[in-house]
């Protein structure tokens, strides 16, 4: 067993896992805590390095391509204190920190881990049901739906479609950008009828605006990560995007008279907007029509 425990966190390997524990000291970033505990298998991994400076130092970790939903659902995006594959070493103990290296490095040399991209997901990702509240409204993901519901601040345009409900079957991919606390990040659900839509984060009902806090808003980063780990692996996503595009379309359900004046109340608020100016004829257009996929 090869450990190494610091107030940043532990990592511990077995000779075919590694398991990252995140510390609890109030310098470790609320996202790391939140996610917890990652046993990262060895095939995952393409390599790991030790980086010594004068007071501390840090461990860095690098995983295949493709092996894990959290990095790709992120895109390399998340901050550097964020990332869960790097861990902060005081110098003193840089003694410990190239002991784990160079097991790690013997077992992915014994065991012949190859180097290129993976064809399927060796991590998991993050437990659902997962639910973050951000600066825009709430999202949630139960492994099979997520639901966006719009706070107050949302803008009127989101407000008036309501909650979002959308099956990870008519999901194309999320995109991820974090909130810098300089410019507004975005969570944002690609469906099929929405792949082309360009709306700004602000109007798309199908995304999340992140604009308030910075330590808050990264955690839709899990709910990013959960939602990726459920579709369609990017290897196997091109050649499967258009498998059932001939699929004849699901029986319309029938509504109750309360549904019906809801779907009116918010297509004649919408229509308002058109009116006003507040929407361009393409913002009507989509967010028409995505609430009436809402129903």
């Amino acid at each position: 067993m090869a450990e190494i425990i610091q107030r940043d966190g532990t990592w511990a390997f077995d000779g075919s896992t590694i398991r990252i524990t995140p510390g609890r000291h109030r310098s470790v970033p609320l996202f790391r805590q939140t996610y917890g505990e990652i046993a990262v298998p060895l095939e995952a991994v393409s390599g790991v390095v030790y980086e010594p400076e004068r007071k501390h130092g840090r461990l860095r970790m690098r995983l295949r391509e493709g092996a894990d939903p959290l990095l790709q659902a992120t895109g390399g995006r998340l901050p550097e204190p964020a990332d869960p594959y790097r861990l902060t070493v005081d110098g003193d103990r840089s003694g410990v920190a190239e002991y784990v290296v160079a097991e790690i490095r013997q077992s992915l040399l014994l065991d012949q881990i190859p180097t290129e991209p993976t064809k399927a997901y060796l991590l998991p990702g993050p437990p659902v049901p997962v639910s973050v509240r951000s600066s825009d409204g709430t999202v949630s993901f139960d492994g099979t739906q997520v639901r966006i519901d719009w706070a107050d601040t949302s803008d009127r345009v989101k407000r008036a479609t309501g909650p979002r409900i959308i099956g990870v079957g008519d999901l194309v991919q999320v995109e991820w950008l974090p909130n810098s606390g300089y410019e507004d990040g975005f969570l944002r659900f690609v469906t099929r009828e929405a792949v082309f839509s360009k709306l700004p984060a602000e109007r798309d009902p199908y995304a999340l605006d992140l604009w308030g806090s910075v330590r808050r808003d990264l955690l839709t980063a899990l709910v990013a990560a959960a939602v990726t780990a459920r579709l369609p692996h990017p290897s196997a996503r091109a050649g499967a995007e258009y498998a059932d595009r001939d699929r004849p379309p699901p029986a319309v359900p029938r509504r109750s008279a309360d549904h019906h004046d809801v779907l009116l109340g918010r297509l004649r608020e919408l229509g308002e907007l058109h009116r006003d100016g507040v929407l361009t004829d393409e913002e009507f257009a989509l967010t028409k029509a995505a609430v009436l996929r809402g129903f």
